[in-house]
Parts: C-alpha cells; sequence; structure tokens
C-alpha cells in the first residue's frame, strides 16, 4: 500500500506568538511534489515539522513509512561528517559494532538488508566526483557545492518511503542540476520538493501552495501551475472589482433611500401641522417615524457591513503583487566608461589561468562555470574582499557586492536601521514605504533582521545597496537567487532590467539568467 503523508489540524506558532499557519488539514499522495511559497509563509517550518525536527503548537503529521530529509542549511556542527550528511552514520556504526562481535537486535534492525551499505557510499562519492573525500571526512573542510552532492546521493541511497528535499538546487552548477533533474525522474515513490526553482519545478507531477490561506494543490508541473494560477487570480481580481462596485452601489441606494425616507419624514410633518393635529399624535408620528428610520439605518448598516466583509474576503484571494515591488536605484552608467579592468589576473583558489577584462559602461554579463571554478571567489576578488594572487586588476566605479549569505549582515538591527546606516537622508516613513514594497512591513519592519526569512533577509541586504545614498554603479551578484521566493525573485527580475548599472552575476539558475537581458557573450571559468 503506498505510503501517505498526513497533516491533521497542524498548527504552529513563531516564539512571538504569532501563529505561523493553523488547523492545516491535508494529504500528500506519494508522487514527485513541489511545494510553493512566500518568502515567511513557513515552507522550510512545515519541512522539518513533517521530518520530526520540530514540533507542532498543535495537531500532529501522520505517515506510514520511513522519510529522508534533506535540510536546506547543512550546518557542519549538526553533520559533522560526510557519513552524517548522507545519513548513513547510524548505519555505519552498527556495522562496525556488529563486525567487533555485536549482537544487539537493534543493530541488525538497523542494518536490515543493506549490509554494502559502505561499498555503496563508497561507490556514490566517486560518482559525485568526490574520490578524495571519505565516510568520516569533516564535512567543515568541505564545499557548499560539495556538502549538497553528498547529501543529496544519501537521500537516493536511502530507500525511504518519503524524500523530504528542502531547496536541493542551491550550490549546484549546471551539472549537478542536471544530475538532480535525472534522479528525481527516477525516484519511484513519494518525494517532496521545496523550492523556487522553475526549472526544477518542470519536473514534479503537482504542485502544492502554502499561503495564509493553507495548502492548495495544483496537479501539473510548474508551467501548469503558473497557468492556472495567472487565470484564477485574474478571476480573483475581476471578482473584487465586483465587490467593490456592488458596495458602492450599495452605499448609493441606501443613501438615497435615507433621503426618500427624510423626505417622507419632512412631507408627514408638515401636513400635520397644516392639518392643525394634535401635538400628542404629532408626537406619537414622529416617535413612531424615528423608530422606523432608526431600523432602516439598521438594516443599511448591516447591508454595508456584510458587503464590505465580501470585499475583504475577495481582497484576501487576491496575490498581492503590488507587496513584492524593488524600485530601481538612480545609478546611470553611459557608454563607454570604463568600470573594470583586469590584466592576467590569477585567482587564489579555482581557475589557475590569468583572467583579461575590460567592463566598460552598462554591460552585463554572466560568470558561468562548475563548482570550484573559481565564480565566488572572482567576485569578491573584484569586490576587495580577497587578494588576487597575481595580475593587475583596477575598478573605476562605486562596487556593491552581495553573496548568499549577505542577509545574515547585521542581524541584531532591524530593517529600517539597516536601510538607514546606507542612507540617512530618507525619511523613516519612505523607508517604511520602499520596506512595504518589498514585503516587509509592519512590526517585521522593526524587529531583529535576523528573525525575518532567508528571502527577505537577502531582499533586505539587497534594498540596503541599491537605496544608499550613493547607490552602485557595479553590482555583483553571487546566487542571489538561492533564498528568494518565485513572486520576490521575478520582482527582482524586473528591477535588475531596470537597472541602469554594470552587473556582473552568478547563478546556476537558467531562467533567472535568461530573464535579467545579459550580454550573449558572459565569462566563463574553467575548473
Amino acid at each position: 500500500m503506498p505510503a501517505l503523508l498526513q497533516l491533521d489540524r497542524l498548527s504552529f506558532a513563531l516564539p512571538d506568538g504569532r501563529a505561523l499557519f493553523s488547523d492545516l488539514q491535508f494529504t500528500f499522495a506519494p508522487q514527485r511534489i513541489g511545494l510553493v511559497g512566500d518568502n515567511g509563509v513557513g515552507k522550510s517550518v512545515l519541512a522539518r515539522l513533517l521530518a520530526g525536527l520540530e514540533q507542532p503548537t498543535s495537531g500532529a503529521v501522520r505517515g506510514d513509512g520511513t522519510l529522508h530529509c534533506v535540510a536546506q542549511e547543512l550546518d557542519p556542527q549538526r553533520y559533522p561528517t560526510v557519513a552524517a550528511l548522507a545519513g548513513m552514520d547510524g548505519l555505519l556504526a552498527a556495522l562496525e559494532r556488529i563486525a567487533a562481535g555485536s549482537v544487539d537486535a537493534d543493530d541488525y534492525a538497523l542494518v536490515g538488508e543493506r549490509w554494502d551499505a559502505p561499498a555503496k557510499l563508497r561507490q556514490a562519492l566517486d560518482e559525485i566526483d568526490l574520490p578524495h573525500v571519505e565516510a568520516g571526512t569533516p564535512t567543515a573542510s568541505l564545499s557548499g557545492g560539495e556538502r549538497q552532492r553528498i547529501a543529496l546521493r544519501g537521500a537516493w541511497l536511502s530507500q525511504a518511503d518519503w524524500l523530504l528535499l528542502d531547496e536541493p538546487s542551491n550550490h549546484l552548477d549546471a551539472r549537478q542540476r542536471a544530475r538532480l533533474v535525472a534522479q528525481i525522474a527516477r525516484w519511484p515513490r513519494g518525494l517532496l520538493l521545496v523550492s523556487h526553482d522553475r526549472g526544477l519545478l518542470q519536473h514534479v507531477d503537482a504542485i502544492v501552495e502554502l499561503s495564509s490561506l493553507g495548502l492548495r494543490s495544483y496537479g501539473g508541473n510548474y508551467a501548469f501551475y503558473a497557468q492556472q494560477r495567472a487565470q484564477e487570480q485574474a478571476g480573483f481580481v475581476a471578482a473584487l472589482q465586483a465587490e467593490k462596485a456592488g458596495a458602492r452601489r450599495g452605499q448609493r441606494e441606501a443613501q438615497q433611500q435615507a433621503e426618500r425616507q427624510q423626505r417622507r419624514v419632512g412631507r408627514g410633518e408638515r401636513e400635520g401641522r397644516e392639518g392643525n393635529q394634535s401635538k400628542l399624535l404629532l408626537d406619537a408620528k414622529k416617535e413612531k417615524s424615528q423608530d422606523s428610520q432608526g431600523k432602516l439605518r439598521l438594516r443599511a448598516q448591516e447591508a454595508l457591513q456584510a458587503r464590505l466583509q465580501r470585499v475583504l474576503e475577495a481582497r484576501a484571494r487576491c496575490a498581492p503583487d503590488a507587496e513584492r515591488l524593488l524600485l530601481a536605484p538612480d545609478s546611470v552608467v553611459p557608454n563607454g566608461k570604463l568600470l573594470l579592468e583586469l590584466r592576467a589576473l590569477v585567482l587564489p583558489y579555482g581557475q589557475a589561468q590569468p583572467l583579461d577584462l575590460q567592463l566598460s559602461g552598462p554591460r552585463r554579463l554572466a560568470v558561468t562555470g562548475n563548482n570550484g571554478s573559481g565564480k565566488s571567489t572572482l567576485l569578491r576578488v573584484i569586490a576587495g574582499q580577497l587578494a588576487p594572487a597575481g595580475g593587475e586588476l583596477r575598478c573605476h566605479a562605486r562596487v556593491a557586492w552581495l553573496d548568499q549569505h549577505a542577509g545574515a549582515h547585521a542581524g541584531g538591527l532591524s530593517a529600517v536601521q539597516r536601510l538607514q546606516e546606507r542612507n540617512s537622508t530618507l525619511a523613516e516613513g519612505e523607508l517604511r514605504t520602499r520596506l512595504a514594497l518589498l514585503g516587509i512591513a509592519g512590526a517585521r519592519a522593526t524587529m531583529p533582521s535576523h528573525l525575518l526569512s532567508g528571502g527577505e533577509r537577502m531582499k533586505l541586504a539587497l534594498a540596503a545597496e541599491l537605496y544608499a545614498q550613493a547607490p552602485p554603479q557595479l553590482l555583483l551578484l553571487d546566487e542571489p537567487d538561492n533564498h528568494l521566493d518565485l513572486a520576490s525573485l521575478q520582482a527582482l527580475e524586473q528591477m535588475l532590467l531596470q537597472y541602469q548599472g554594470a552587473l556582473l552575476v552568478v547563478s546556476h539558475d537558467q531562467a533567472f539568467l535568461n530573464a535579467i537581458n545579459l550580454d550573449p557573450a558572459g565569462l566563463t571559468l574553467l575548473k
């Protein structure tokens, strides 16, 4: 019988008391499923709950099979060795105890039929181009891409009923991404893929979206989801406009009815006075009229409240597209202005061959190459973070460098304080407006930024540079898409299309690179 993953009225509240999601009731069928949603909505938290790494505030996760999880952050402290990273440390330890003479039933139950696990791990490490790595190798000595490859290979070897992969394409180059796609296509059981990688999401059987409204399933891959979502949103927007029009019409009708009633009352009072009716009778008619007007106003107010509630409900179904807007900085670089010169530049790590490059005007180049070829190293050398091993570098521009961990900087400062630090000329109200357009509004704009989601921190780091008093003329981006949700990634693409400065960008997301109007001739590094 296929293994199911079920959420039974699952709820989770953050330490500050804010409910991340409540009463989720959902069943994941054993197929390839992509889990999508905005930054901060709780995708990674839900993944940790499914994996048993977090406990819910209430409700439960129910499953009748085994689950293997590859977390988004592969911290060496949590996964100190290659065996631990591959999820095989317990299994290998049990095999060692059995080889030493253990007859513990738990050891034999853990091993099951996997007596060849050491050989399979060795073969797997060779297949992912890591022949120098052993089961006991400390993961702190490995790159992010190497750790990701090992964790993923451990997942394929796990034979679990469910795989849970949280942003598995982070740190992987184009060749490794192709391998990941092939493995996903071959996986025969349940797989839950938490990702914003549109290329990867093309290879799932269904998309499940997590939002403030809960979980919603869409059949098909990302292209099908995007089409259905667009049609759905068009319907929601049309319904919202209809509800707004109905509310305005209802208000006009209520006002007209009140005016007609008032005219009837005035006419009745005049007729009563002109007909010499007694004061007692006039007072009784007036009291009855006032009672009638009061009931009319109450009914009108109740109808208005009902209409406004329908407007609010219709608005809640509409995606907040306006809350994903990044304003482009005023940074114009004239054509022909020389910004960067590399002459026989030798990188301290990665490609050994010297580099020559002249970057003039608002040119936009992708820096590509396999993991270990020195892409990030090159950007760090240009930014002044590392010294070159040889050659000459001349920079004639204001440079901003953001790597994929940029959002971790100054986590004790709030979003407003981070922007104020870079531009003291903007009023706090203007800064709050710009943050709200990024989707960082209200209390989230003033809380310590380390409490924001990874995607929110990345957007904040980018905004701090782009809204600086002197915005950059040359922007160096090292995998900026790693932590952004789909809506924010599309907003970043739109902003970079408006950006008038020069650009060097490292990314393995081909859809992202295709969207930002790069020069056809990029810069490719060789390992």
